[in-house]
């Protein structure tokens, strides 16, 4: 029903200046606006083609309609790499921007800082990116959801390849912090359950962007290791790999690395990548299923450029917003969370669902060996399986001890 506009209102429409009403809410003129919070400038690399994922699936989105009636607006903010302005940051998207729904989030502490800020403020929050389980376990709540699999899924889905090696002493090497903390506390319980002689002989952890890579190196190969599993990522692998060549460190040699087969950090190597990996990542130059060439050509369309695996994360958060919504009909916290348990999406890589138990989503991981391409003059994916997510997880028992009460 229309409310009719009363003439003193009409009188003021047209004497107050321009600029009053320009700056009118975007949400009082039928957007619904999603706001996201990430490290732009400190994980580029990443988060610039997560971006373009999410314009474009918004773009989509807004083309077949909209999500309740209203055009889709994405409005970003960078929280810097820390936790506290990631929280200032959405306390002022909810109370100047007045956002819809809230999503982002790449490092393990900012994530964990939305996490408790969704919880105390008692708001809906889709964890994208962020690794850490204690999103959705020890720090979880009713009101965090997790889309990208976990550190814990993505180990699993590693140690089942790493068993088939047959090796006995291994090496580490991670990132100092909540990620590579978790990564090899659950690789080394995981491996020690289904091996039990197997030694774990050299530590390296090297703070997260601060790695002395030669040193690092040396402390591995004085080890000795039959094998070595891998945690770093983006710069610091990129030092680490180029060290580790120049130096010999794997040389007959076999290396496990998590997240090692993302084209984010492998196109960074071109001819120095690592040839025999066995790694977790998206080749995306090698996926024939009618979905993902279907994405493959829209977002090249668009772009005129490849996607990265951060592309599929920012692509999937939009996508699962917008199945969420509208199964909702509502963008009411309640209202979403009753629809986000359990509910299944479509992404580029099939079907995904979020698990009721602990509100992670089953969105799984491709798992290889990495090679040198001449043709693509680039690292890349080969001998690739993808890993359903849903496979991976830990049981609902385990869940539940892991999970606070509250959080149900």
């Amino acid at each position: 029903m229309t409310m009719p506009v009363s003439p003193l209102l009409t009188r003021l429409r047209w004497t107050l200046p321009l600029c009053i009403w320009a700056a009118t809410p975007a949400w009082s003129q039928g957007v619904l606006k999603i706001g996201e919070i990430n490290s732009y400038k400190a994980m580029p690399a990443f988060l610039e083609p997560y971006k373009k994922g999410m314009e474009l699936a918004v773009a989509q989105v807004n083309a077949s309609g909209g999500l309740l009636g209203k055009q889709v607006q994405l409005v970003v903010r960078d929280d810097n790499g820390n936790p506290g302005d990631a929280v200032r940051a959405a306390e002022e998207l909810y109370t100047r921007e007045k956002i819809d729904v809230l999503t982002g989030s790449f490092l393990s502490p900012v994530g964990m800082a939305l996490t408790d800020y969704a919880g105390q403020k008692k708001r809906f929050f889709l964890a994208s990116e962020t690794l850490t389980d204690k999103v959705v376990w020890a720090n979880g709540n009713r009101y965090t959801f997790r889309l990208r699999g976990s550190t814990y899924m993505q180990t699993a889905m590693l140690v089942e390849e790493a068993l088939k090696l047959k090796k006995k002493r291994w090496a580490i090497v991670y990132p100092n912090y909540e990620y590579g903390q978790s990564a090899v506390a659950t690789f080394k319980t995981l491996m020690k359950q289904a091996q039990p002689d197997i030694e774990f002989v050299a530590e390296q952890a090297p703070a997260l962007g601060k790695i002395d890579a030669g040193s690092v190196v040396q402390a591995l190969a004085d080890a000795k290791p039959d094998a070595i599993f891998n945690v770093l990522f983006s710069v610091d692998l990129g030092k680490f790999v180029r060290e580790g060549n120049t130096r010999g460190l794997f040389k007959d040699r076999q290396v496990v690395g998590l997240l090692s087969g993302e084209p984010e950090y492998l196109d960074a190597l071109r001819n120095e990548a690592p040839e025999g990996w066995t790694v977790t990542g998206y080749p995306w130059y090698a996926i024939k299923t009618p979905e993902h060439e279907a994405f493959l050509k829209a977002y090249q369309g668009r772009y005129k450029d490849y996607p990265r695996l951060g592309t599929i994360v920012g692509y999937n958060a939009i996508q699962s917003l917008a199945a969420g919504i509208k199964k909702a009909g509502s963008t009411d916290t309640e209202k979403l969370i009753a629809a986000f348990r359990g509910l299944p999406v479509a992404t580029p890589w099939g079907t995904i669902s979020y698990r009721a138990q602990d509100h992670q989503s089953t969105m799984g991981a491709f798992v290889g060996k990495t090679t040198f391409s001449k043709e693509m003059n680039r690292g890349v994916m080969t001998d690739f399986r993808y890993a359903d997510g849903k496979d991976y997880q830990p049981s609902d028992e385990a869940v539940k001890k892991l999970r606070p009460a509250s959080a149900q």
